[in-house]
């Protein structure tokens, strides 16, 4: 069994994502390792042509949830990028390593985001 923080937050994000009306859900997969470890892999395309992909590796330690791991890849239908948030640890100047955003011509500080504030992100740029 799960514990509630972890079962909550895989609620939160599927009920997220549901928002939405003009995204088709390509792939939805959460992979329960453990009680308290679980990854996420989600595709999601927005007005049938831009790709955000979503990847997650979460592990509850002291009641808390922990992101051993993150990337929200988003991109165009050209596959050009338009941003990707992630964790990989190759940017250690940066303000707040290893977390940071790829931008098409640069990479910038950034905190994690909630998976609803880049859903958000994604979303105001077809308004």
């Amino acid at each position: 069994m799960l514990p509630n923080i972890l079962s909550d937050y895989l609620n939160q994000v599927e009920q997220a994502v549901l928002v939405y009306s003009n995204v088709y859900v390509e792939r939805y997969e959460e992979e329960i390792l453990t009680p308290s470890r679980a990854n996420i892999r989600i595709r999601l395309r927005f007005n049938q042509t831009h790709l955000l992909e979503i990847n997650e590796a979460i592990v509850v330690l002291d009641h808390q949830l922990k992101f051993l791991d993150y990337r929200y890849h988003f991109q165009n239908e050209q596959n050009h990028l338009i941003f990707r948030y992630d964790s990989t640890p190759h940017f250690p100047n940066l303000p707040n390593f290893p977390h940071h955003k790829h931008l098409p011509d640069e990479v910038i500080a950034s905190e994690k985001p909630e998976i609803a504030q880049v859903l958000k992100e994604v979303n105001e740029l077809f308004i």
